[in-house]
């Protein structure tokens, strides 16, 4: 006899509901959320075990972020319940959403603590058992990085989008000046939120914008009197503001300059950190030895991965990601263009199209490969290849993981 435990998790608290394996109600009940809550319902399994002698107990909920990870953790690694070989399992809430409309009932927390249940009941669930604590250390690092650099992004984007009320052709020429540099040049970037006019900035003189531009670059410009020039051009062809427009959009720029260096300095410490920790993980040199993976890149797939025993296999790694594209067959026909799912861990399906888009720029195979399939299509033609690059990524993680060894290239055969 089998003992399948589904809690439906919220901030306050824990709904659960105990079958066996012929769909029949054991306990329904409801307890709090915080450490006596998750001791009582831990007696309640314990009992129940001394009744009925389970051979499997399964402990199931959905992976809401915060909310679960506390009690999922004091189930995982109390000793009474790993005496009883108890696995503790966080689910994705979609596919149990997708499970529970079958049935087509009211949604309340007592209902989806019995259908979480029954989820487990027929064996959907996955045997990997919850992350150890060091992999989520680094993935709060490694996620925190994540919405800091989406954060810097769109930081970047409000700014582009007034400065281009201030210069509206400063942005293509420093595009189109050969060997030029960017908006987000820190000297470019202070040179647009001091206190000079367009005018005044038209009317300086070159030499004294080049020395200017040469002293706040800390002279990584290769020509500055050439970017002085680009500058000006810029500055002479845009559209003038009036008095109370150009005033508004100076301090939107400065906010928006000030935000940009916290941020940037926040990824700067959150580097380190992600540093520090990785080091103590074995896998990390795996991954590192990769051409083209960097310290970023394999801390996020190490944070998001764990343990690489939770997964079957390689499939099961890149199902785990989003990256598989579901079967399409009706009688004879079977379709050929079906879309991703983008059903799996985000975080983790972008760490992998990263480190391979990276990859590809280091390893001939997986420059070869991402040409084949850029070529095999006239749509989303990047998009596509480079997401099938990263699931052909996944076997080679998955390999180096599994058997904890270090990349090497392959041997060319030279024909005599």
């Amino acid at each position: 006899m089998k003992c399948f435990v589904g809690i439906d998790v919220s901030s306050e608290k824990l709904d659960s509901c105990f079958l066996d394996d012929e769909k029949n109600i054991l306990c329904q009940t409801t307890y709090v959320n915080d450490t006596l809550g998750a001791t009582a319902l831990k007696k309640q399994i314990l009992q129940l075990h001394q009744i009925y002698d389970f051979d499997k107990v399964v402990i199931g909920m959905e992976a809401t972020s915060m909310y679960s990870y506390h009690p999922a953790m004091n189930f995982h690694q109390d000793e009474q319940l790993q005496e009883i070989q108890a696995i503790t399992t966080i689910e994705n809430p979609h596919r149990i959403k997708q499970y529970a409309k079958m049935f087509d009932t009211d949604k309340t927390d007592t209902i989806d603590a019995f259908m979480i249940a029954d989820y487990l009941r027929n064996q959907h669930y996955t045997t990997s058992p919850v992350k150890e604590e060091k992999y989520m250390a680094l993935q709060r690092l490694t996620r925190a990085r994540y919405q800091t650099v989406c954060q810097l992004v769109e930081v970047k984007q409000h700014f582009i989008e007034n400065l281009s009320y201030k210069c509206n052709t400063l942005k293509k020429e420093l595009r189109d000046a050969p060997g030029s540099t960017t908006v987000f040049s820190a000297a470019i970037m202070e040179l647009f939120t001091q206190d000079l006019s367009m005018d005044d900035l038209a009317q300086l003189p070159l030499d004294d914008l080049a020395d200017w531009l040469q002293k706040k670059g800390r002279g990584r410009f290769k020509d500055p009197q050439d970017l002085a020039k680009t500058i000006q051009k810029a500055v002479r062809t845009s559209y003038r503001l009036d008095k109370a427009v150009n005033q508004s959009v100076d301090i939107v720029l400065s906010v928006f300059v000030r935000e940009i260096r916290g941020l940037e300095k926040a990824i700067k410490d959150l580097d380190k950190a992600i540093e520090d920790l990785v080091q103590a993980i074995p896998e990390y040199q795996c991954l590192t030895s990769i051409p083209g993976v960097g310290k970023v890149y394999a801390a996020g797939l190490l944070a998001e991965i764990g343990q690489i025993e939770r997964f079957k296999d390689q499939a099961h790694l890149a199902k785990y990601a989003g990256l598989f594209w579901k079967k399409h067959e009706s009688g004879k026909h079977s379709r050929e263009n079906t879309p991703l799912t983008k059903k799996g861990n985000r975080y983790f399906r972008y760490y992998l199209v990263e480190a391979a888009n990276s990859v590809r720029h280091y390893l001939p195979e997986y420059q070869m490969y991402y040409r084949k399939k850029y070529q095999e299509t006239p749509k989303h033609q990047h998009k596509r290849a480079i997401v099938l690059t990263a699931r052909k990524f996944v076997r080679l993680v998955d390999t180096l993981l599994r058997n904890h060894q270090l990349y090497t290239p392959p041997r060319s055969v030279i024909e005599k």
